[in-house]
């Protein structure tokens, strides 16, 4: 053998490697890439998402006040809904409550203080303190 058949044998080995390679990474890269009907739903499903935004934004500029008002209101829901999961979470108490009227130790009933009034009474002198 001389060397320009070794070199030639070598470069046979190496193209099929090479080959072999391509091949392989032919085929992962095919695994990989979703197929065309994945890429259609995409496009489909883009193309939706940007009309439907285009009528959004349409509506939220000939009717502010709906767009607000909506936003209150799912607020509102939210806040509600927290709040219920709150009290599950903590366990609300439930039962029965009696009204307990309070006794001096001598046994009699305690007398209540008549109420006061809110109202700022006027501290001027009156016609009998003179």
């Amino acid at each position: 053998m001389n060397k320009f058949d070794s070199l030639s044998e070598r470069a046979l080995d190496l193209s099929d490697r090479a080959l072999e390679l391509a091949g392989k990474v032919g085929d992962n890269f095919q695994q990989a890439m979703p197929s065309a009907g994945q890429w259609l739903q995409t496009g489909v499903k883009l193309g939706a998402l940007k009309s439907g935004a285009r009528v959004a934004a349409s509506v939220v500029r000939r009717n502010p006040a709906i767009v607000i008002a909506t936003a209150a209101g799912a607020g509102l829901l939210w806040y509600a809904a927290r709040r219920k999961a709150r009290q599950a979470e903590n366990g609300s108490i439930e039962g029965e409550s009696q009204r307990i009227d309070a006794r001096r130790a001598n046994g009699g009933a305690a007398r209540r203080k008549p109420a006061r009034s809110t109202r700022a009474t006027s501290k001027a002198p009156s016609a009998s303190a003179e």
